[in-house]
């Protein structure tokens, strides 16, 4: 097999990892949402399987990004559906949270009314600054000015990412005011830096 035929085949990788991602992430919405129709408090395995699940997902994104980069590969597919799948497993991650009613706040004596607000105001908050990003990243491009992501965009996806995984360990093993107040302070630097990355978005240049 020459090289071109093995260029050939890692063009494909990439995509195929893209594809792969998309599945690892409906199942592992499908997991949160259904953890706590188990029976107990705290699934503990279940949960565990999910976190895993969810870091093996990201890790697919690093590596197609890489692969696509190193071999010269990318294609107009992985420019679309990459960057959909991330905000697939994000926005969907948090919107099924606040179905299940995750994170609880026991110690802080939170009514579960505003639980249920502050949830889904997390959740509505994430959904809207993607979508603002996502158009105007499309308005840009679409007059040839590069819209790449930023370092707050980077540094707002790690959060998100973190957060989501504080949520299941969280939801598994912890139960005391340290784990509420760890999740608390996650939760309002990743909303904080979630607005700052869109506000600067929407001061990006686009013409």
């Amino acid at each position: 097999m020459d090289t071109q035929d093995n260029k050939g085949i890692i063009r494909h990788v990439p995509n195929a990892l893209t594809v792969g991602r998309l599945v690892l992430t409906v199942i592992f919405l499908g997991m949160i949402l259904y953890a706590p129709s188990m029976g107990v408090e705290k699934p503990a395995n279940f949960l565990l399987i999910a976190f895993i699940l969810f870091v093996v997902t990201g890790l697919t994104d690093i590596v197609d990004g890489k692969l696509a980069r190193m071999y010269d590969v990318t294609s107009k597919f992985g420019r679309i559906v990459d960057p959909l799948a991330d905000k697939f497993l994000v926005c969907g991650a948090f919107v099924c949270f606040a179905f299940v009613r995750q994170p609880t706040l026991n110690n802080f004596n939170i009514s579960s009314e505003t639980m249920e607000i502050l949830r889904w105001s997390a959740a509505f908050t994430i959904i809207a600054r993607e979508l603002i990003v996502t158009i105007l990243r499309q308005m840009a491009e679409a007059r040839g000015v590069n819209f790449g992501a930023t370092v707050s965009g980077k540094i707002k996806m790690f959060l998100q990412s973190f957060c989501i995984g504080t949520v299941l360990i969280k939801w598994a093993y912890v139960s005391r005011i340290w784990g509420d107040c760890f999740t608390a302070t996650a939760f309002l630097v990743m909303i904080i830096i979630t607005i700052f990355s869109g506000v600067r978005a929407v001061q990006r240049p686009r013409k």
